[in-house]
């Protein structure tokens, strides 16, 4: 049974950080990629930031230069650490997994738009806000 249970989330002021972990379990990391999405109040869910198993990233522009995305496989845990956050970045944070196919990772060739179609596991999802 696959699990993914976010932390670290909070409230912060504009160019402030924090650093978000997922724990994950049971699955194979091999065979999977793991991101962040986002959502706010009345948006769409968005993807924020990707990795696979070769370490090989993706980002939205919107984060791009402030997000960083990383994993440890010894503690099975995914982090997102955000620097320089602004307003905007306010929305709930949900660690995600998806199975890697035979291109490769989804999240790396899809439009993000489309990434969260990919998403075969969800986390619950942990709360950011960065006031002004």
């Amino acid at each position: 049974q696959v699990q993914l249970v976010e932390s670290g989330g909070g409230s912060v002021q504009a160019g402030g950080s924090l650093r978000l972990s997922c724990v994950a379990s049971g699955f194979t990391y091999s065979r999977h990629c793991m991101g962040w999405f986002r959502q706010s109040p009345g948006k769409e869910r968005e993807g924020v930031a990707f990795i696979d198993s070769d370490a090989g990233t993706r980002y939205a522009d919107s984060v791009k230069g402030r997000f960083t995305i990383s994993n440890d496989n010894t503690r099975n845990t995914l982090y997102l650490e955000m620097n320089s956050l602004k307003p905007e970045d306010t929305a709930m944070y949900y660690c995600a997994v998806a199975r890697v196919q035979l291109i490769g990772c989804p999240f790396h060739f899809v439009p993000l738009t489309d990434a969260k179609a990919k998403v075969d596991y969800w986390g619950q999802g942990t709360q950011v806000t960065v006031s002004s």
